[in-house]
Order: C-alpha cells, then sequence, then structure tokens
C-alpha cells in the first residue's frame, strides 16, 4: 500500500485559485487519487475579498483549508489553526503569492517544493523544481540551475478545459458585462457598464445583457453600486442607476434601469466557480482589467477593456509598496491618486491577451470614458461581425494550448518521488 502523502498548496486571491489552483488539483487527483491529502494555505493579498477560502473548500479535491489570516503564525512558527497534523512526504506547490514562501514552508516541513512561475523564477537555488510558462524563463535563470526549470504553458490556457462544448453564438446577441468583484472596481463599472447596455438596448432592444456575478459577491452588495443613494461615483461616470429584482419564479435575478431594460445576474453560490459555460455564450465582453481578461482570452471571447479614470484614488489594488501605501488610513487615497496618474502616463498593455501577444488584440479604453462614446464602438463591433471573427481568430492564436495542469502535476508527482 502506497505510503500516505500531504500536498500543500499556497495560493492567494480569486484569480489564481480559479485559473491555477482549480486545474492543478484537479490534475493530481486523477493521478494520485486517494494516495494524498490536498492542503490549501492562502495568505494575504490585496486583491483578495475575504472569500478565497470558501471557493477552495468548494473543490472537491481539497481536503483542508486555511485562511489568509491566518497565514503568518504558520509561516513564522510552522502551525496552523487548527493545529493540522503532516505526513512525513509531501511537497509544498506555490500557486500564488510571493515565491519566498514555499522556501520558508518547505524547509521547516522537509518537503520538496516546486512553483509555477509566470514570467519570473526566484529562489533557484534553495526551490527544488519550477514549472514555468514559457521558455524566456528558463532563459533568464542562472546556467547552473537550469535544469530545475521546466516549461509546462500556461495554465490559464486550462479554462477552454472547463467549457464542454464550443460556444454557440445563435440566436439573440449576449452581451456579457464584467465589473470585477472588488470596491474599488465595482464603485465605477457598475454603473458606467448599466449606462453603456442601457445605451445600446434602446437602439437594439433584441439584445441580451448578463452579469456573471463573481463567486465572492452578493447581490445586494452589487445592487448597492447601483443605487445611486450609496454610491457617489455614478455621476461622476454618467453612470444609470438599477434596483435588484429577484423573481418569485425560477427566474434569474436581474438589475432593472429606469428604462426598463433587464441585466441578468448569473451567480449560483452552491459552486463557486467562474461562469465558463456562460462566458463562452456571449458573442462580447466588456470587462475590467484583471484575471477576467485572462480568462475570456483564454475561452477566445472578445472582449472590450474599461479603465475609467474619473475616480482616480479608485484603484488601490497594487502589490508590495505601492499597494500599502494607497490603503493607508487617511493617506491612502492621496497615494493612490499620485501612483496611479504616475501609472497611467506610462501605461502599456493592458489585458492578458494584449500582454501574452505583445500587441492589441482586444480594445482598452483608458481615461475618462463616456457611455454613449463606448457604446458606439461597441455597436460598431456587432455592426461588422468580421471584425469579432477576427478577434476571436488572434484569441485563439495566442492563449496557448491546454495541458499545462498535466505537466505541472507530472513535476509535483516527480517532487513527490524524491521526497
Amino acid at each position: 500500500m502506497p505510503t500516505p502523502a500531504d500536498i500543500l498548496i499556497l495560493s492567494n486571491a480569486p484569480g489564481e485559485l480559479a485559473t491555477w489552483v482549480k486545474p492543478v488539483v484537479r490534475e493530481l487527483k486523477q493521478l494520485l487519487g486517494d494516495d494524498i491529502r490536498i492542503s490549501v494555505v492562502l495568505s494575504p493579498c490585496p486583491n483578495a475579498s475575504g472569500q478565497e477560502a470558501e471557493i477552495a473548500q468548494s473543490y472537491p479535491e481539497v481536503d483542508r483549508v486555511q485562511s489568509a489570516q491566518h497565514f503568518f503564525p504558520f509561516l513564522l512558527w510552522g502551525k496552523t489553526a487548527e493545529n493540522w497534523d503532516w505526513h512525513d512526504r509531501g511537497v509544498v506547490v506555490f500557486l500564488g503569492g510571493d515565491q519566498f514562501f514555499p522556501v520558508v514552508i518547505g524547509k521547516r516541513l522537509g518537503y520538496q517544493t516546486v512553483i509555477y512561475a509566470e514570467w519570473e523564477a526566484r529562489w533557484h537555488r534553495w526551490i527544488d523544481h519550477f514549472g514555468v510558462m514559457r521558455s524566456q524563463v528558463v532563459d533568464r535563470a542562472p546556467p547552473q540551475f537550469a535544469h530545475k526549470l521546466t516549461v509546462v504553458g500556461d495554465l490559464m490556457a486550462e479554462v477552454s478545459t472547463f467549457v464542454t462544448d464550443e460556444a454557440s453564438k445563435t440566436g439573440p446577441t449576449l452581451i456579457g458585462l464584467l465589473p470585477g468583484s472588488k470596491p474599488a472596481k465595482l464603485s465605477q463599472g457598475v454603473p458606467l457598464m448599466l449606462a453603456i447596455a442601457d445605451q445600446l438596448w434602446r437602439d437594439r432592444p433584441q439584445i441580451r445583457f448578463v452579469v456573471p456575478v463573481a463567486p465572492t459577491l452578493d447581490l445586494n452588495t452589487l445592487a448597492q453600486y447601483a443605487d445611486p443613494e450609496q454610491n457617489p461615483v455614478m455621476p461622476l461616470v454618467e453612470g444609470v442607476s438599477a434596483k435588484l429584482v429577484i423573481p418569485d419564479s425560477d427566474d434569474r435575478p436581474y438589475l432593472e434601469t429606469p428604462s426598463g431594460l433587464q441585466v441578468e445576474l448569473w451567480a449560483n453560490p452552491t459552486e463557486r466557480v467562474p461562469a465558463y459555460e456562460l462566458l463562452s455564450q456571449c458573442t462580447l465582453c466588456l470587462t475590467t482589467v484583471g484575471a477576467n481578461t485572462a480568462e475570456l482570452g483564454s475561452l477566445a471571447v472578445p472582449m472590450i477593456v474599461l479603465l475609467p479614470t474619473q475616480q482616480m484614488d479608485a484603484m488601490k489594488a497594487w502589490d508590495g509598496l505601492p499597494g500599502l501605501l494607497s490603503n493607508l488610513p487617511g493617506v491612502g487615497s492621496l497615494f493612490a491618486k499620485v501612483i496611479n496618474g504616475w501609472f497611467l502616463r506610462r501605461v502599456g498593455l493592458l489585458a492578458w491577451p494584449n500582454i501574452w501577444a505583445q500587441q492589441a488584440i482586444v480594445p482598452e479604453l483608458v481615461g475618462r470614458l463616456q457611455p454613449k462614446a463606448v457604446a458606439a464602438i461597441v455597436s460598431d463591433f456587432l455592426d461588422h461581425p468580421d471584425k469579432l471573427q477576427q478577434m476571436r481568430d488572434k484569441l485563439r492564436t495566442v492563449r496557448g494550448e491546454p495541458g499545462a495542469a498535466k505537466k505541472f502535476a507530472a513535476i509535483v508527482l516527480e517532487a513527490l518521488e524524491k521526497s
């Protein structure tokens, strides 16, 4: 009978949980079955919502989860909040956070360490194995450690494997609205996107609009950002208000604007994962910057990326020192305005598909965005479906082939055999 072993996964934010952790734990369970126990330990992150532990616990392959609030005592002293036991054999797997964390935790537990690295691999001397996204990461590694790095591909490309059938674009046009999940983005994104949808609907009443509600967001909280009495940012973006309607029947809840537009709210609280099946059916999506763009790109769904700047202190989800300064009590907003102003003067490509391709495959609209102007751009795409098809084709060429999770799981298995 095989000796039981532990796989300890370090992660931190909803994007990493959905696009890295989920496909990897699925492959690990298929590869190792019941011989392993999978634990997820979360570290603090400025992009976190506070519900990451609940998301991780919803994955059937995961046996134990510790929330981010208990991370630093575990890092410093090696004890979890529930005093978990650990098998003699195991691997620490990095799937989000700071690459230094597995160095400390792996050493304390006496486990092999494996890091997934998108753009940069660090701590080569002390980490046992790296699965990297592309060969450039290997090229930048010190020659004496290059043997530790293996190119596995892009884990975000695994998103397409969660969709069981190719999207059908027949029937009414479906436009997805993805305003984000954090207050800084929602305060501008919700009223702005509702205003854009309202403008489009007046001219094209056959269009359906849907918000795939982030797994970390409840409907009442989302609706607050469409309420002018609770969202003072609404006038800045020329936003449209809406009220939350929850039907008595089995129909989906929706936001209704004063003009009568009903924007469907797609939320499944029993399965806290992104709505990939729904997204794959969208003709076009309006989205904020972030992991959404990677997921849409991996599904080859055309998108327009919106970064309104009417509220310059809205973006506070920076890593490192900028994030700490932007969130200081009292003076954080001032720091955020300065940092964001500096960023916007030097901004390059923002959407992940554009970053991957190093060219503007999907439009990025940055500035004091006006609903009518954005609606006109959307209308142009809808009037020229060949432009949408070109965008889909280009997204397919840059998203990479699925299989990264299987290759990465094989590296973890190799590390486990050495432990």
